[in-house]
Order: C-alpha cells, then sequence, then structure tokens
C-alpha cells in the first residue's frame, strides 16, 4: 500500500492544476514545493511582470494626457519603486495564500522542502520518505547567466522583482520576449534603457515583423538596440559594471541583465539513476499523455518541451489528472496557440507566422494593415499598431494572425476561438466589426498586401 496514489514534485501552474483535479476525482495525493506555492508565473513571472508593466506603463499615459485637456506639473513626476515593489509583494503573498486554500480545501497535502526520487515510487524530503502509485514531476524552468566572466555582476529577471533601488541605467541581454518586456518596463520606470542581442531578427519564433516593428517602436520610445553584438566580459568599475563587447568597445550601466533562456530544472531530482530520459537539453520525454520512460514517473510543463505558456500547463495538469483518474483519456492539442508579448506596445499572436506559413502552403495570401490609433490622434505619441493576418489561398483558411499594438493580448484572445474552429477569410470579410475600435481592422482587411 502506498502512502498516496499520486506524488507532485512542484507546485506551480501545472502541478497544482494536477494535484488539485486530481484529488476532486478521488486520488490521495500530495505536493512538494521547495520555494512558493504558484510556481514561476504567480511569483517571478506572468502575474508580478504584468503588474510591473502597468505601473510603467503611466509614464506615457501621462505624457499623452496633457493633449486631453488635464493640466498638471509633469516635471514633478516621481516614480517610486518601493511602492510598486511592496504593493506587488503583498499582492502576491495574497496569491500564495489562495493557492495554499485551494490545495488544501481539495484534501491535497501540502509538503514544503526540495524533494528527490528515491525510486520509481518513493521520494525523499529531507529525512522523510514518501511511497506513490504514481509520480509527477512539475518543476519548472529558472533563470541562468551565461558562461561570461564577471556574470555574478549580473541579475536575472527573477532578481527585478526584489530589487533594493533601481539602477540610473541598465543594458539587457537577449532577443526573447523576457528581454524586450523588460526593457519596455525599466524605460518606463525613467531607467536609461538599452538591448544588446546577438542575433538579426528578435522573438525569431514568432512572425519576425512584428519583432522587426517592435524594435522600432522601442528606439521611439528612447530605448537603445544593439543587434549582432555580444558580451565578451563585465568588470566592476566604481558603482558601474563595465561591459566589453566582442568589437572591443567598452561600455558602463548600472546594471546588466541577462535574459537568454530558461532552462529545465531537472537537475538533482534523482531522475539519472531511475534511468528517466531526456533530451540535451534537459527536458523529459514523454509520451502524450505525459508517461516518462519510466512507467510510474510522469512530467509535464515547461520541462518536457511544450510552448513554456502557463495556460498550457494548466491544461496539461488537467489532461493529465482525466486521463489517470477520471477514466477519459485526453490529450493536449498545441495548434492555434495564442500568445502575448507584454512589451510596449503589445504582441498578440496565434497560429502560423509568414516564414511557417509560406514552408507549408504553396500560395499563401497576405493582408496588412498599419495605422495610428485612434487615442493617439490627438497626441505627440507616434507609436503605430501593425495588423497581420496569413491565408491559405486553396482552402481560405485562415492560417495565422498577428497584432503588434495596445491592448494586442485582449484582441487576439477573441480571434484564437475563431482560429480553433477553422475560420475562412470570408468569414472575417463577412463579420460586422465594433466602430471605433483597433480590433474592427482584423474584418476589415479586404485588399491582399502581396
Amino acid at each position: 500500500m502506498y502512502d498516496y496514489d499520486l506524488f507532485v514534485i512542484g507546485a506551480g501552474s501545472g502541478g497544482v492544476r494536477a494535484a488539485r483535479m486530481s484529488a476532486a476525482k478521488g486520488a490521495r495525493v500530495a505536493v512538494a514545493e521547495a520555494q512558493f506555492l504558484g510556481g514561476t508565473c504567480v511569483n517571478i513571472g506572468c502575474v508580478p511582470k504584468k503588474l510591473f508593466y502597468y505601473g510603467s506603463h503611466f509614464q506615457h499615459d501621462f505624457h499623452d494626457a496633457k493633449h486631453y485637456g488635464w493640466e498638471f506639473d509633469q516635471s514633478s513626476l516621481k516614480f517610486d519603486w518601493p511602492t510598486l515593489r511592496d504593493n506587488k509583494s503583498r499582492e502576491i503573498k495574497r496569491l500564495n495564500g489562495i493557492y495554499q486554500s485551494i490545495l488544501e480545501g481539495a484534501g491535497v497535502e501540502i509538503h514544503n522542502g526540495w524533494a528527490k526520487l528515491t525510486s520509481a515510487n518513493s521520494v525523499s524530503i529531507g529525512e522523510k520518505s514518501f511511497t506513490a502509485e504514481k509520480i509527477l514531476v512539475a518543476t519548472g524552468c529558472g533563470a541562468q547567466l551565461p558562461d561570461v566572466p564577471g556574470a555574478e555582476l549580473c541579475i536575472t529577471s527573477d532578481d527585478v522583482f526584489e530589487l533594493d533601488s533601481l539602477p540610473e541605467s541598465i543594458v539587457i541581454v537577449g532577443g526573447g520576449y523576457i528581454a524586450l518586456e523588460f526593457a519596455g518596463i525599466f524605460q518606463g520606470w525613467g531607467v536609461d534603457t538599452t538591448v544588446i542581442y546577438r542575433g538579426e531578427h528578435v522573438l525569431k519564433k514568432m512572425d519576425l515583423a512584428l519583432g522587426d516593428r517592435l524594435l522600432d517602436e522601442m528606439r521611439k520610445k528612447g530605448i537603445e538596440i544593439l543587434l549582432n553584438t555580444e558580451v565578451k566580459t563585465i568588470r566592476q568599475v566604481d558603482d558601474n559594471r563595465e561591459v566589453e563587447l566582442l568589437d572591443g568597445t567598452n561600455r558602463s550601466f548600472g546594471a546588466v541583465m541577462y535574459a537568454t533562456g530558461r532552462p529545465p530544472l531537472t537537475d538533482n531530482l534523482g531522475l539519472e539513476a531511475l534511468g528517466v530520459e531526456k533530451n540535451k537539453s534537459g527536458e523529459l520525454l514523454v509520451d502524450e499523455f505525459f508517461q516518462t520512460s519510466v512507467d510510474s514517473i510522469y512530467a509535464l510543463g515547461d520541462i518536457i518541451g511544450t510552448p513554456a505558456l502557463t495556460p498550457v500547463a494548466l491544461e496539461q495538469g488537467m489532461a493529465f489528472a482525466n486521463t489517470q483518474y477520471g477514466n477519459a483519456p485526453t490529450t493536449v492539442d498545441y495548434d492555434n496557440l495564442a500568445t502575448a508579448v507584454f512589451s510596449q506596445p503589445n504582441i498578440g499572436t496565434v497560429g502560423l507566422s509568414e516564414e511557417e506559413a509560406r514552408e507549408r502552403y504553396p500560395n499563401v495570401a497576405v493582408y496588412e494593415s498599419d495605422f495610428r490609433h485612434l487615442k493617439l490622434s490627438l497626441t505627440e505619441n507616434p507609436e503605430r499598431t501593425f495588423m497581420k493576418i496569413l491565408v491559405d489561398v486553396t482552402s481560405d483558411r485562415v492560417l495565422g494572425i498577428h497584432m503588434l499594438g495596445s491592448e494586442a493580448g485582449e484582441i487576439v484572445q477573441g480571434l484564437a476561438v475563431a482560429m480553433k474552429l477553422g475560420v475562412t477569410k470570408k468569414q472575417l470579410d463577412s463579420t460586422i466589426g465594433i466602430h471605433p475600435t483597433a480590433a474592427e481592422e482584423f474584418v476589415t482587411m479586404r485588399e491582399r498586401t502581396r
């Protein structure tokens, strides 16, 4: 007789959902968490980062407000970092309590500490040992610093949430969504911000036009962008960090932040000794029902190579519970997965990029629209909104929908439903828009761009 039917290692989005729903279906469940309930998303990811995004965007709103008749002394505007940081921390603590209540309310036992597998059906946490018929690993990913001299002088996105004070200047190394989101956040707080990326195109997994146009907008806001550039070494010089680039030039910044990837946290769990197979990146290899190469051990979330998104982990957790304890084998469909980047301006996207579409389909029609948002028409703000629809000419089916602009994530979420249902361009064209909105542009783009 095992202590539990299911033992979950990791109380992030996927682990909590799997634990709670499995318990609701009658399983005896325990979950172990070494750091904080809710995982990356709640504590050092999606939620606090979105709060920081809101806080940073007020600078732009204040600047635009004067053109709408609001009179105030803009020179006296001051951002108080400790106020935002501490208010954020109180909100996250509240959410931690909600996660604990959800788990306890479902009858899930919570163990605090680092859990390690000692056999195919047992785990240890410190001096304690537990057995389980099934073990689910959902430990997520973590920030990393590169193998660059002076890397110990740098911070990652994890560190930003508890900084004692803001630097006067910062360089962010990376070309992914985390780097670009935090570049907009720091700039909005009044920090002199630079982005360094070794490649030619940022957000390279998305439609390339989105990343290229985002960089144009970021530059308009005063963010310096250095592409095809790499850091050779970082040194402490007085109170600053001196960054030497591969071309031999030196730049000085108040802080250096690396956002060059978040590898899976699959080491030091005892997996290797049990023969659980991984790929070269350390991600666990699983089948469509999240079973690893060891029958009693399962894995889901960011550590299995599927898109590292909270809603994906939640869906996987539900599918796992339905399969194992609901007598309803369930898989996850990753096609037409909508996502957003909370850059400034936002990006929302669903479906194939133009590059992917042209690889898969012989005849692709592209519809694009580029305009200035009505809200900005009275202001000096030069920000542009960009929208794009990709269509398979043969079937008329929409292959991809992309947007760069205010509230892009909110707008594309609704269009993602249409994409899941196989919407055609004719059906978009026959939909009457809501006027005046930016979103109506998606149903009024009638002329092909190319």
